[in-house]
């Protein structure tokens, strides 16, 4: 490879950074708000975890998938699903950011990563479905275990993804578990509003 790609993609990776530095709603179990790249990374755990579920779907796929879903947040910021209505341009601006992000890749890196990105945008293959699947479910388990603030809404939760974790029967019995821990939570924290009010 030559220095001059060598160069360009080092410079995709340095803008590719800036993920590092993104906020989500969720905070980690130490109450601290988690990033978009450490979502990426579990996701991407969560997917080779369950590479004996994925039956034919392509796993190296899988995991670009996972690493590039949300790449195009480094540079405005994610937006929670819960306020996805409210930025109907949010794809427009992310396939917008992608583009900027990867203009020093050679066309060939660049076409890769767009391509993965666009995939999992429109959902268009067995695959992409299954990282949203997983997507969904990475954000909800990490709902049921962060140190959120008082006023979050868990009840989100119970419905967020329902359209792609039942696509499959060990996708629906995750989603089975992770709704009973989202309950708990909430019922958890009824008990704290109930004793605070005693």
């Amino acid at each position: 490879m030559d220095r001059q790609k060598l160069e360009s993609r080092l410079a995709f990776l340095e803008e590719a950074e800036r993920l590092k530095s993104v906020l989500r709603s969720g905070h980690t179990s130490t109450g601290r708000p988690e990033s978009t790249a450490e979502h990426s990374w579990r996701l991407c755990l969560m997917a080779m975890l369950f590479q004996d579920e994925l039956g034919d779907l392509d796993m190296l796929k899988v995991l670009k998938i996972c690493l590039v879903h949300d790449l195009g947040e480094a540079l405005h910021g994610d937006i929670s699903a819960i306020e996805k209505d409210q930025h109907p341009d949010k794809s427009e601006q992310e396939r917008a950011d992608m583009a900027y992000l990867t203009c020093h890749l050679d066309a060939t890196a660049q076409a890769g990563i767009l391509g993965l990105w666009e995939e999992y945008e429109n959902a268009s293959s067995a695959e992409a479905r299954m990282v949203k699947a997983l997507d969904k479910l990475e954000t909800i388990l990490q709902h049921t275990q962060g140190r959120n603030p008082q006023d979050f809404d868990y009840g989100f939760n119970l419905t967020y993804g329902e359209k792609y974790t039942a696509i499959r029967p060990f996708l629906a019995r995750l989603r089975q578990i992770l709704d009973e821990k989202t309950r708990a939570r909430m019922d958890e924290r009824a008990g704290d509003a109930d004793k605070a009010g005693a």
